[in-house]
């Protein structure tokens, strides 16, 4: 008797399980795709093009510059790292660790 519960519990268990998993699978039916794996679609009333909209982030030259110069140095620091490894053969991260050549 304690057999057959456990028996129909895990077979319930196991079509519970099987049911969510192919539900995801009709959860699309990618009907309105312009290519495979493309299917993003605006919602209704946003624009066309989105500069000069209430939806353009209107970016500041400013901050955009600061991360600009973020990323020169950031570059800059790996040149000093790699010229350090080829020298050496040690990688050093500390830059300011790095002896000057």
């Amino acid at each position: 008797m304690r057999q057959s519960i456990i028996r129909s519990a895990l077979v319930l268990t196991g079509a519970a399980m099987m049911a969510l998993g192919s539900a995801s699978v009709f959860a699309y039916d990618g009907t309105k795709c312009k290519a495979p794996g493309n299917c993003w679609e605006p919602k209704p009333g946003y624009p066309d093009q989105v500069k000069g909209s209430k939806y353009d982030p209107k970016h500041d030259p400013k901050e955009v510059a600061k991360q600009q110069e973020s990323i020169q140095g950031m570059e800059q620091r790996n040149k000093l790292r790699v010229e350090n490894f080829k020298k050496t053969g040690k990688f050093e991260y500390d830059v300011k660790k790095i002896p000057a050549s």
